[in-house]
């Protein structure tokens, strides 16, 4: 059974994420400007949904990241509820990471709703049998990370976006799930994976104590790890 879910969230994974070149595309823009509409051949691109604009893009990048996490997550996670909750939602993250890698911004349209699927979808996972979780400690660690974040940005607002704050909540939530071990193991390896990347940058000339970099994709990272940890460890 185990293996089936594994395959079954492996192939929801990356045929998720042969849809995300085009949404990443639309929403690479910077603060204030509208969504993109065009390629950059004046082409029309219709639709939230499919393949890059005209051919480019490497589709399959997303699609085997995507079918790599849900796999990751459902051999984890079992066939406790909240390992659907965590696959179903993991694209959204990648596609997160997409944007802001391209722009350095992590969009409102997506960070706010994955927040409250997030909390919703797992309030629904605790009350369904075999959940390893708790409700509560979702709901707190979201508004601890949040929390956590946001004083990180008024603290030093040139190194941390509204966006990582926002983002916060969604990966707190997740992270809240499994306990408050879980949750510290999560942020701090969220905030090591980008430390550590800043370091080998510096170290290898391609940046400056000044250069910006998107920070996102390492929350991400970190929190899947955490999850990992925490769904294993159930």
């Amino acid at each position: 059974m185990g293996v089936v879910v594994i395959i079954l969230a492996a192939a929801y994974g990356a045929a998720a994420g042969l849809g995300l070149p085009r949404p990443a595309y639309r929403l690479s823009v910077e603060p204030g400007e509208p969504w993109r509409t065009h390629c950059p051949d004046g082409h029309p691109v219709e639709g939230w949904f499919g393949r890059g604009c005209c051919g480019r893009g490497r589709g399959w990048v997303p699609a085997a990241l995507c079918a790599a996490v849900c796999a990751a997550l459902a051999a984890a996670g079992g066939v406790r509820p909240e390992a659907a909750v965590f696959a179903g939602l993991a694209p959204v993250l990648v596609l997160l990471g997409m944007v802001d890698v391209a722009v350095h911004r992590l969009p409102d349209v997506l960070t706010l709703p994955l927040a409250a699927a997030t909390a919703v979808l797992l309030g629904a996972a605790a009350l369904l049998p075999r959940a390893a979780g708790t409700w509560r400690g979702a709901l707190l660690g979201g508004a601890a990370l949040g929390a956590a974040y946001l004083l990180l940005f008024l603290i030093n607002p040139a190194g941390m976006g509204l966006g990582d704050v926002k983002l916060a909540l969604p990966l707190g939530v997740a992270l809240g799930w499994y306990g408050w071990g879980v949750w510290a193991a999560g942020a701090f390896l969220g905030l090591l994976y980008g430390a550590l990347y800043g370091l080998a940058a510096l170290l290898t000339s391609r940046a400056t104590r000044r250069t910006g970099f998107a920070f996102g994709p390492f929350m991400a990272a970190g929190a899947l790890t955490g999850v990992l940890l925490g769904g294993f460890g159930a």
